[in-house]
Parts: structure tokens; C-alpha cells; sequence
């Protein structure tokens, strides 16, 4: 094959606004494209130049260890570099860079128009946590798989004291370069220390091969002196932002503090996983609750209008310490992003209450936030898996405490846990902005309408008409009802008359420490009876 036609070849599985050929000396060989409307300068006057005139000097160092380390059939980047030149502002192209084979040892080019750099150093902790994050959100989009490599360089120390100030600078300039080089757009490296270093990239090739290609850029006399060790991190996890952001703080931390380690590849749902226990022993009395289930349940009856409002089932509430009221602790959980882990330890003492007591239904709230997590329902099934009596008793209350970001991930995850024997309850309908979607797109047995509406039910109006409304589309899509906050007779007529099929509130009992199989009839002073204190608005006062 003739020297043109390798160089078409490889031109032609480059999408970009310039192709580039490099000879060995680092001379531009041949320009093709938009080379003005990217550089400001022609294409004839691109040609013999030596390529670092034409990339800003700060990324000179990340190209050269990019094309130093190519090999024949080898590709490297895509980078984001800034380029250099007579323009109207600063520019920057994306390059990616590979080698023909048989092609003289010349580097093919191609670059893309991309949005200037902000920086050309490498991040510290801070900047390296924040663009990690947004890379693994946007990976999500995409399907792109990242990793992160952990790098130490034992022996720095040592060569800084031995090649004096100014040769050490310059091979400390080339090791970053190096590093840029090898990092996801040229752009998610990180120094954390004096010897150890991070990067995010395009998951592919083993640690060896990496190790390599970052030591190919510093001199001979310096490589014998350098020992270099690396682990690597798939960065796929389900995890929600906050609990990955936790994670990779707490990864990070680590490695700053004890350095590679054994060198064996890290999982970042595991790291997410430990960084959760450590999040909750650093909170002290949240973390208490949660990993030694310092908690209590207490029970409030929902009754069956439809069979002379017999008891159908309890609703199971959280206490914590002596406070009547969650909802300091719930809120402070869900700030944390720790809700989850909470929710899985309220789930799990349901279950084990309905294993020990046969006759009895109950019902566990569940944060929006939870349900679109896999290891939660991991976690359900398992427990389930276990106590297989449970099976058609658990029903679990999907509250809007945190918005579902994902509603066709809740909805698989719902229906799994179904296919389990739950039922799937929508809780506090009407209290959020997004209740109508839920209904929409959530596969549901059961929507507890919120208790402002059934507070006024009684006295007509609109409450009255929504109720109604509400209550026959639910009918038709074959969802079941509940009214909550039922106070007095007279509320408990006014949801009958609507066609609401359970209610609860303090007309059938106050919520208690033990559920009994059977109600006390209701005293006389109950349609009467006050009050009590207002509850949370939102999903949030399902927890009582």
C-alpha cells in the first residue's frame, strides 16, 4: 500500500474539522480541513511548522506524552488542548492521535472544535471530587464505562533531592503531562501529595500497560529510580449523586492516607458502601439509630370501609428516643442521604414483626429516594426470601419526601418487589407537584389521598368534588383508596359517601406500641373528640 492511501485510511475513521499528519521530528506533514475557522491560520501555513507552535504552551507537555507513548496500531486521547496561534480569542480543539503502521513512525491528528479549557494543571482534591461526579452522571447518560487509577510514585522524593531544583521541575512537568495525557479529556488528573496522583479515564487497559505509558514520557536515567504502583476503580454504580460524591471523598481519603495498598482493583459500590457506615458514625446519633436500630415502631390501625371498617391493616411509624415527632431525625437523614439505610432497617423489622405474628398486615414507608435504588430491593427480596409467610401481608407506602428522579426505574423496582407479594402504596397523594405523574406512570394497588383534603371533605366544596373525582379514576385504573386524618363520624360518613375504600386517623386508635389482631369499638366522645396537632405537609408526615 502507497504512503497516500494509508494516510486516507486512517483519515477516514476520524470524524473532525482537521487532520493532521506528524512526522517523527515533530513537523507537521500534511493539514487537511478547516484549519482557519479552528486555528486562525491556513492549512499551507500549518505545514512544516513543528506542532507545539500550533498547541498553547501549557498543553505542550500533555501532547508530547501523548504521542510518545503510541505505539504502531496505537491511539491515544481524545484530549482537550488549547490552541495556539493568531486568533479573535482563545480557542481549544479535542484531539485524539494515532500511529498507522508501516507509516514511517508519523502520528495522525485529528481534532475537533471544543469549548476552551479552564484549566491546564492538574486539579487538586476539591476539583478532582467535583469532576469526577459530573463525568459519572454524564457516563450514566451516555453508556460510556470510566475507571479511576490510583497512582504512587515511590522514589519522587528522593529524585527531587538529587537532580536539584531545576532538572526535577522539568521531570515533574513531563510526569504531569503524562498524567493529563492519560486522563479523561485530558483534564481529570489529580495531584494529592507529594508522591500520589489520581486520574479518571476510558476503562481499557490493565495497570502494567498504564504504568508504562506515564513512565515513557521521563527520562532513562530517571525511570530506575522511580517505582510505580497503581489499582484501578470502575466507576459504575447505581448510587445517587450525594452517596457517590461520599464515596469518592472517602476513596480519596484512603489513598492520601495509606497509598495503593495491595494493588488489587477497588469496587465503587463497595467504597459507597463503607463510606455510608463511616457517614453514620460520624453523625452520631442518627448513625446509632440507624446501625443499631435505635429506634421504636409504633402502629396505627387502617380500617376497611367497605367490610364495617374492620381493621385491614397498621401503617408502621418510626420513633426515635422519646420525640413524639421524626421529623427532625427523617429530615436530617434525608439531608445526609442516608435515608436509604434507614428505611431497610424500618423494612426489616416489619418483616420480622410479621413473621412472628401470622394474622397480622402492615405497612412500611418508603422513601422516593429509596426506591429507585437496586441494593434496596436486593435487600427487601433477600429479607423476604427468608420469611416466605411474609408473602401478601407487607405493603409498602412510596412516600414524595424525595422526588423520583427515574419514574421507569421506580416502576421496574415496584413491580419487582411485587411479584414478591408486596403491595405498593402511593402515600400523601396530592400533597406534591408530581403526585398526578406517580399515578401515571407507577404500577400501584393502593393511593392514600392526603389529609388536608379529607379534613374539608366534610364540609363540601371543592375538596368534596376532587375527592370524588379521584376516587373513581382510581376505581377505574382498579387503585384502591385510603383516607387519612379520619378525626370524627362525621369525616368518616363524608369519605363513605365519596367511595373511598379504607381510612385511618384517630377516630380508630392513636398509633401504639403493639398492634392488636382486633379494634375497640370507637368511644362515643370520638366524633367529637379534638384535634390533634398538625401533621407534617408531604410525604414527610407519613412517618406520623
Amino acid at each position: 500500500m502507497s504512503l497516500a492511501p494509508q494516510r486516507l485510511l486512517g483519515f477516514a475513521f476520524a470524524s473532525a474539522d482537521l487532520l493532521l499528519e506528524l512526522a517523527p521530528d515533530g513537523r507537521i506533514a500534511l493539514a487537511i480541513g478547516a484549519s482557519e475557522a479552528l486555528s486562525g491560520s491556513a492549512e499551507t501555513d500549518l505545514v512544516g511548522r513543528n506542532w507545539r507552535d500550533f498547541i498553547d504552551p501549557r498543553d505542550c507537555m500533555m501532547v508530547a506524552a501523548l504521542l510518545s507513548g503510541l505505539k504502531d496500531g496505537g491511539r491515544g486521547g481524545p484530549i482537550v488542548v488549547g490552541l495556539a496561534g493568531e486568533t479573535d480569542g482563545e480557542r481549544a480543539a479535542a484531539m485524539s492521535a494515532f500511529k498507522m503502521p508501516g507509516n514511517g513512525g508519523a502520528a495522525s491528528c485529528a481534532l475537533s472544535r471544543a469549548a476552551p479549557k479552564t484549566s491546564h494543571d492538574l486539579h487538586d482534591k476539591s476539583g478532582f471530587e467535583a469532576a469526577t461526579g459530573a463525568l459519572i452522571e454524564a457516563a450514566r447518560a451516555t453508556g460510556e464505562e470510566l475507571e479511576m487509577a490510583f497512582l504512587e510514585f515511590g522514589g519522587l522524593a528522593a529524585l527531587r533531592d538529587r537532580l536539584g531544583p531545576e532538572a526535577f521541575v522539568a521531570l515533574e512537568q513531563r510526569l504531569i503531562g503524562g498524567l493529563r495525557a492519560q486522563s479523561h479529556g485530558g483534564s481529570t488528573a489529580a495531584s494529592l501529595g507529594a508522591d500520589r496522583f489520581a486520574l479518571v479515564r476510558h476503562k481499557g487497559e490493565g495497570v502494567d500497560a498504564l504504568i508504562q505509558r506515564l513512565i515513557a514520557g521521563v527520562t532513562a536515567d530517571s525511570v530506575s529510580s522511580l517505582k510505580a504502583t497503581a489499582r484501578l476503580m470502575s466507576l459504575q454504580s447505581t448510587a445517587s449523586p450525594a452517596q457517590l460524591a461520599r464515596a469518592i471523598r472517602y476513596t480519596l481519603d484512603n489513598f492520601i492516607a495509606e497509598g495503593v495498598g495491595d494493588g488489587s482493583p477497588l469496587d465503587l459500590n463497595d467504597m459507597v458502601d463503607r463510606s455510608i457506615k463511616k457517614t453514620l458514625a460520624d453523625v452520631g446519633v442518627l448513625g446509632a439509630a440507624v446501625t443499631d436500630k435505635r429506634f421504636r415502631l409504633v402502629y396505627q390501625p387502617v380500617v376497611d370501609l367497605k367490610a364495617g371498617s374492620a381493621l385491614h391493616h397498621y401503617e408502621v411509624l418510626v420513633r426515635f428516643g422519646d420525640s413524639a415527632s421524626p421529623y427532625p431525625m427523617i429530615r436530617m437523614a434525608e439531608e445526609l442521604d442516608m435515608i436509604e439505610p434507614l428505611d431497610i432497617a424500618v423494612v426489616e423489622e416489619t418483616i420480622n414483626r410479621l413473621a412472628s405474628e401470622r394474622d397480622l398486615k402492615l405497612a412500611a414507608n418508603v422513601s422516593g429516594r429509596t426506591i429507585i435504588s437496586p441494593s434496596f430491593v436486593s435487600a427487601v427480596r433477600q429479607m423476604l426470601a427468608k420469611s416466605p409467610s411474609v408473602a401478601g401481608r407487607l405493603l409498602l407506602e412510596i412516600t414524595e419526601s424525595a422526588a423520583i428522579d427515574d419514574l421507569a426505574l421506580a416502576d421496574r423496582h415496584l413491580s419487582a418487589l411485587r411479584q414478591e407479594g408486596c403491595m405498593i402504596c402511593l402515600d400523601d397523594f396530592g400533597a406534591g407537584a408530581a403526585s398526578l405523574a406517580y399515578l401515571q406512570q407507577l404500577t400501584l394497588d393502593i393511593v392514600k389521598i392526603d389529609g388536608r383534603y379529607i379534613r374539608e371533605l366534610q364540609h363540601g366544596g371543592r375538596e368534596s368534588t376532587f375527592i370524588r373525582h379521584l376516587v373513581r379514576m382510581c376505581a377505574e385504573l382498579k387503585v384502591r383508596t385510603i383516607a387519612e386524618m379520619v378525626e370524627n363520624a362525621a369525616a368518616e360518613d363524608a369519605v363513605r359517601r365519596a367511595g373511598v375504600d379504607f381510612a385511618q386517623g384517630w377516630l380508630y386508635g392513636a398509633p401504639s406500641d403493639s398492634p392488636a389482631l382486633r379494634l375497640a369499638p370507637a368511644p362515643a366522645a370520638a366524633a367529637v373528640a379534638p384535634r390533634p396537632a398538625a401533621r407534617r405537609v408531604g410525604s414527610v408526615d407519613s412517618w406520623g
